[in-house]
């Protein structure tokens, strides 16, 4: 059995962990929420090394998206931290709304269920005897929708804290 690597990112409200099959990993490039692994269609024969850097795309993907959009996301807090003139409790308790409410729950909650079905997948097709393909292209296909769930999230989350910045 091959050791595991585990990705962690840290996403308000939500932390995001894959475990990766470490030996035979690719590094591809990264891959928007436009261009997810879920828009690749299926060959006719697979091995168990797309598995692998299956699972690895999706990390990848994930942290690229939390890259670019966490600087962001904490300046406008502190815009909106100076516009209010709160301190740093009364920050902590009003921010909170903007990371964390029952939509935001809603996103982490499918998130969490696709994150267990990819790992799980993942972690299936790589130790199968022989690689099943149309597993292959399911797996894609969820880390798609995990992307696209995430960039939701943000986009839900950037529109709050935009709309608040403009009262």
């Amino acid at each position: 059995m091959r050791p595991l690597r585990v990705w962690v990112a840290n996403v308000p409200g939500l932390v995001l962990a894959l475990a990766v099959l470490t030996a035979g990993l690719g590094r591809l490039s990264p891959v928007s929420a436009q261009e997810t692994p879920a828009d690749t269609a299926p060959t006719a024969t697979c091995v168990k090394s797309e598995f692998e850097s299956a699972v690895d795309e999706a990390a990848e993907a994930l942290r690229d998206l939390n890259n670019r959009n966490r600087p962001e996301f904490q300046s406008k807090l502190r815009q909106l931290k100076e516009k209010r003139n709160w301190n740093n409790d009364e920050f902590m308790k009003e921010a909170a709304p903007f990371v964390k409410d029952d939509q935001i729950t809603v996103y982490d909650d499918k998130s969490n269920e696709l994150l267990a079905s990819i790992s799980s997948m993942g972690q299936e097709g790589a130790n199968a005897k022989e690689p099943d393909c149309t597993v292959l292209a399911k797996l894609r296909s969820l880390m798609g929708v995990l992307i696209e769930t995430q960039g939701s999230k943000w986009a839900y989350m950037f529109k709050k804290l935009d709309d608040e910045l403009a009262k």
